[in-house]
């Protein structure tokens, strides 16, 4: 069989696929063919029938919006995705959306579209083989050895995130990892000469990477050669540089931008068929081209030839694959309940007045020694945001048996590495920044939650509790961000206690992303009864109460929680009836069913003031028109926190003159 011919089924399944759905992008799945046809079909392991094989080949499209590629070669090589899916293509419902979604198809590893976070998943999928190779493989005994492939085009290495990931990736030694360059000097606006003159080349030299240049993108021995070179080279990752032709076999609009992303049009379609020699209707692929490119019998040979080496070293090593098999199924230990819930308790017992962030340390430092599966990491910000333990072990490219890893201030990178290790499996990884960074790494979390996927984000330095640092480093609005994002689960702590609650739930939520905020400012331990720690899991709960129904409410979180206490104290003193409702997780409260939430927050008492020093309009959905919020209307400023917190009106006495406002 011709190997033009079978790229060119990709070609055709493609053009129609857009045609179909009149939008789209054809150029990018017609440039790179080719390329595509070698790698899946002489190189890829893969399982179409165990999408999830653990030891297969991780393959991530970060050119994302050349997604009808992908669908083509899922469904060419026999994954459970029908013609009909890709005649469905961009339609509501269907497995085949416009970019490639996680959880739509089978044999979507990630969801890419926002170009350079695919390359950075990549990154993240093959730091997880790399550090679970070298925790679970032993002499003689090898079962985690697969490639990760990633496919990026000019606008995943112009954008800033690329620079962030792969030069972390160099640095590592990532030897598995091999992406291809879509280097078609083509984007939207046009030739790319005018706003991208970069010497890619060079820069990924800079970087550590082995560099293979000028590939002929549409001469498959040529490809052939690069990827077995690329395979060699075990101590760094690979960049073949694939020279292409955008929208290759379009006789008017190949290597145009008119191919990019728009469809070809009926005329040029029947005129694209004629010169690549494709004699077939649309959607239509020959029984004798199907057959070339099914993979479900050699997958299916590939993933016994794992599993019986697994069950070689299952016989050499039985707790090592047990182990193994608990962390890839994503299984907690067996008796983690007991243990977290007996830690949990002492600490309620044996109070302490600390920062969260040491609160959230210490936690790590008990929760540790439980879990094998933590990856943490911090942005450059390790003695900051307290992410290091006694059990901490730095990653690195001579030994990947670690268990955290310094990404350097690279806070869009980490968080979307994390995107690609939780994906990959194994692990529960997490990272750290101060909480006014998250703005660089915002939309990685979005694709986090976005895919639901488990990345655990440390947020320390949580308000103008900051002090001198002043309102660069003053978050205000980020905690509105963040509970606003669909999906995602945002905690912010008021002491040790709801500190290892945030943190046993966030390991226990497998299906979506958490934010722990903590501050750097001490905070007083609450008191609570058995029933309360119970309770701090529902995200909002009565901790402080009166004798009868209260005439007021105060809510509040993190550092103003014993504000709200105090105040408290000061206005059942002045004989009001008076309840304090600790709302460490806006979302864990709203879970909850109506007569919890309405026993926490009785509909009829509206006399509520919100305390939070963050932005001031998010509590409205709490206290209603006719409660007050303390909280932040403007930015920061720079001076010690005392002064800080009395400046923007968090003290007892303006606390108990909003309340008393309410009548």
């Amino acid at each position: 069989m011709n190997r033009k011919q079978l790229a060119n089924a990709i070609r055709a399944l493609s053009m129609d696929g857009v045609q179909q759905a009149n939008s789209g992008h054809p150029g990018a799945p017609m440039g790179m063919a080719d390329i595509a046809e070698v790698l899946w079909r002489s190189h890829l392991n893969h399982n179409p029938q165990n999408p999830n094989w653990a030891d297969r080949d991780r393959f991530v499209l970060s050119n994302g919006h050349g997604s009808m590629l992908i669908y083509s070669l899922l469904h060419l090589t026999g994954y459970d995705l029908s013609i009909d899916d890709l005649k469905n293509f961009r339609q509501l419902h269907s497995k085949t959306p416009g970019h490639p979604e996680y959880g739509y198809a089978p044999g979507i590893e990630t969801t890419t579209g926002p170009l350079g976070q695919g390359i950075t998943n990549a990154v993240g999928m093959a730091i997880a083989e790399k550090a679970l190779a070298a925790q679970f493989n032993r002499d003689q005994h090898t079962i985690v050895d697969h490639h990760t492939y990633a496919f990026l085009g000019d606008g995943c290495l112009m954008e800033g995130i690329s620079h962030e990931s792969c030069s972390l990736a160099g640095t590592l030694g990532l030897g598995k990892l091999i992406a291809f360059w879509d280097d078609n000097g083509i984007s939207i606006d046009g030739h790319v000469d005018g706003w991208f003159s970069d010497d890619t080349a060079k820069r990924f030299e800079a970087y550590g990477w082995h560099v293979i240049p000028a590939v002929d993108g549409h001469d498959s021995a040529a490809i052939e050669a690069a990827i077995e070179a690329a395979k060699a080279e075990t101590s760094r990752p690979t960049l073949i540089c694939t020279k292409t032709v955008i929208g290759f076999g379009s006789p008017n609009k190949s290597g145009s931008h008119d191919c990019h992303g728009a469809p070809l049009g009926a005329d040029e379609i029947k005129a694209t068929r004629e010169q690549l020699g494709w004699e077939y209707g649309p959607f239509e692929i020959p029984a004798d081209i199907y057959a070339q490119w099914d993979a479900k019998e050699s997958g299916a040979a590939k993933e016994a030839a794992w599993n019986d080496k697994f069950a070689a070293y299952q016989a050499a090593y039985p707790e090592l694959a047990a182990e193994f098999k608990r962390r890839i199924n994503g299984e907690l230990p067996a008796d983690w309940e007991t243990q977290t819930n007996q830690i949990i308790a002492e600490l309620q017992a044996n109070p302490a007045t600390i920062a969260s962030r040491k609160a959230s340390q210490n936690t790590l430092e008990a929760f540790g020694k439980l879990l094998p599966e933590f990856m943490g990491g911090s942005a450059d910000l390790a003695p900051s945001n307290l992410t290091m333990w006694s059990g901490s072990k730095s990653l690195t490219a001579e030994d990947a048996s670690g268990n955290y890893i310094h990404y350097g201030v690279r806070e869009f990178g980490m968080t979307a590495i994390i995107n690609g290790i939780a994906l990959h499996g194994g692990f529960i990884p997490y990272g750290a920044t101060f909480l006014m960074f998250m703005e660089y790494a915002r939309n990685a979390m979005r694709m986090a939650a976005l895919m639901k996927v488990q990345n655990i984000q440390v947020y320390t330095h949580d308000s103008i509790g900051l002090g001198e640092d002043g309102p660069t480093h003053q978050p205000v609005e980020q905690m509105a961000t963040l509970r606003l994002t669909p999906n995602m689960s945002t905690w912010r702590p008021c002491d040790q206690v709801e500190s290892a609650v945030a943190w046993k739930l966030a390991i226990e939520r497998k299906d979506a992303p958490t934010a722990l905020i903590f501050s750097r400012q001490n905070l007083a331990q609450q008191e609570r009864d058995a029933t309360q720690v119970a309770n701090i899991a529902k995200g909002g709960y009565i901790l402080k109460d009166c004798q009868g129904t209260p005439d007021l409410i105060l809510i509040a979180t993190g550092s103003e929680v014993d504000l709200a206490v105090q105040a408290a104290a000061e206005l059942t003193a002045k004989g009001k009836q008076v309840r304090v409702v600790s709302m460490p997780s806006t979302d864990a409260f709203d879970r909850q069913d109506a007569a919890y939430r309405e026993a926490v927050l009785p509909a009829a008492v509206t006399a509520r003031v919100a305390i939070e020093a963050g932005i001031a309009d998010y509590w409205y959905k709490y206290v209603g028109l006719n409660g007050r919020i303390v909280g932040m209307t403007s930015f920061g400023e720079s001076a010690p926190a005392d002064e800080l917190f009395k400046l923007f009106g968090f003290t007892v006495e303006n606390v108990v003159e909003v309340a008393l406002s309410l009548g």
